[in-house]
């Protein structure tokens, strides 16, 4: 039995039916029960779980032998790095007191720095955590989605300028698709637990895009010109606020950046078996601007 925490995530949602067309028997793990239905409708196991209930993480990996586990940031909650820290330990410990043969953790770029990194720091913590949890590890670390770039193109679309914490317009950073996610998950599950006990995979798309890169691929996407602006960042914060986020969210994202702008953030070369996407920036807009179409026309 193979077990997908966050399943209804883009991500999770490929690992899924990919497993599932390999012929797998699948637990989709979700947290309400509209959510479950399509994979019900795949062929799924549903387990409805609470991410910060030890009985029910436990119950969710019952008589598994092989778990995906994604721990969200939880955007909603007034302090997140409390919350998925706390996350983390739930999952641990039912983990640690069952464990699988292979758990395969959704991590992130950097995550092998303990410090000054932002939102990355907790998934560093989510590292250390598992290490000691499981007997056989595998860490996807996932550089940052192309996906989140649906968060500000709204506006872009809207005032034909694309807002950047990514400084200068022109430095490249690694970028990749949900999809090209989920599906290295899948191929890693199906691969099995690795030897030695911890493997560390790395994944981004084809190229590593600038600002002005993105700027132009959702012009062209849209049919319109966009161009990239540089936030100062003594407007980062404010910004952040104003979109809804918390003090402490907002500080999360801040540092990330921080680090991200000085060059830390990046793939473990010396550590990693490194996997490359084919979904492009410009499929990516293209997906983005179709879903939202028809929003836009009611």
């Amino acid at each position: 039995m193979y077990v997908i925490f966050g399943a209804s995530g883009k991500a999770g949602q490929v690992a899924v039916k990919r497993l599932r067309d390999a012929g797998q028997s699948v637990r989709a793990v979700v947290r309400t029960v509209d959510q479950g239905r399509m994979f019900a409708a795949l062929g799924c196991e549903v387990v409805v779980a609470d991410l910060l209930n030890r009985d029910s993480v436990a119950s969710a990996i019952q008589g598994a032998h092989s778990v995906q586990m994604l721990c969200p940031v939880p955007s909603a909650h007034p302090d997140p790095e409390r919350a998925m820290r706390d996350m983390i330990d739930v999952a641990a410990d039912a983990l640690s007191a069952n464990p699988p043969r292979h758990v395969l953790a959704i991590s992130d770029y950097g995550a092998e720095l303990d410090a000054g990194s932002g939102i990355t720091l907790l998934f560093h913590y989510l590292e250390e955590r598992l290490k000691r949890a499981v007997p056989h590890l595998t860490l996807l670390r996932s550089a940052e989605h192309m996906q989140n770039w649906a968060r500000v193109s709204p506006v872009a679309l809207s005032t034909g300028v694309l807002p950047s914490f990514h400084h200068p317009l022109t430095k490249r950073f690694p970028t990749v698709s949900a999809h090209d996610v989920g599906e290295a998950g899948a191929a890693l599950l199906l691969e099995g637990a690795p030897d030695p006990q911890v493997r560390v995979v790395s994944i981004e798309g084809p190229a590593r895009p600038c600002a002005l890169d993105v700027a132009r691929s959702l012009g062209e996407a849209a049919g319109r010109e966009i161009v990239a602006h540089e936030l100062p960042r003594d407007q980062w914060t404010s910004t952040l606020l104003r979109a809804g986020l918390s003090e402490h969210h907002a500080r999360l994202i801040t540092d990330l950046y921080d680090s991200h702008n000085a060059g830390y953030i990046d793939v473990e070369t010396n550590a990693t078996k490194r996997r490359f996407g084919s979904t492009s920036l410009a499929e990516v807009f293209a997906t983005i601007l179709a879903q939202n179409a028809p929003a836009a026309a009611r």
